[in-house]
């Protein structure tokens, strides 16, 4: 798939509950059990809410979907709440141009920073897009666990 195939817009509001879907299959990419996934699905929602706002960016190929991210926060900190690609696309470069576009779009609202609290699986991924790692933070949706904080700091 070139580049060009893929375009990457806002998300519509119909989507919320394919996205939500989508990034459950993203996650279990990473081996965890249904039971794991069931407890993550209300942190991983996608909200009607984000959408509305314009802070839901789209990866498609025509019609079919093929990832997304959601930006948050106040300027001049933000936060990449979301990113995920269908598991068939991971490491196929749509993670890649996710990350870069909202990346861009941070630097356009005047974020300064952007901290992501990552699964540990796709840590590596964005270390080598350039973010590094400040510390910890605690899952929202299982207790004691510790994800991986991470910092794109935003023009430098």
């Amino acid at each position: 798939m070139s580049p060009a195939e893929i375009e990457i817009r806002g998300a519509h509001l119909d989507e919320a509950e394919l996205l939500t879907e989508l990034a459950l299959r993203s996650k279990a990419h990473w081996g965890y059990s249904a039971e794991f996934l069931a407890a993550c699905r209300d942190e991983l929602a996608v909200r009607p809410s984000a959408i509305t706002a314009d802070v839901v960016r789209v990866a498609a190929r025509g019609e079919e979907v093929l990832g997304f991210y959601e930006l948050s926060g106040v300027v001049p900190h933000g936060e990449l709440a979301a990113l995920f690609v269908e598991r068939d696309q991971i490491g196929t470069g749509v993670g890649g141009r996710l990350l870069d576009h909202a990346l861009d779009a941070a630097s356009r609202r005047g974020f300064g920073s952007l901290v992501v609290d990552a699964d540990p699986g796709a840590e590596a991924f964005y270390l080598r897009h350039g973010a590094r790692r400040i510390g910890d933070s605690l899952s929202g949706s299982i207790p004691g666990r510790l994800l991986p904080r991470l910092l794109f700091e935003i023009g430098r």
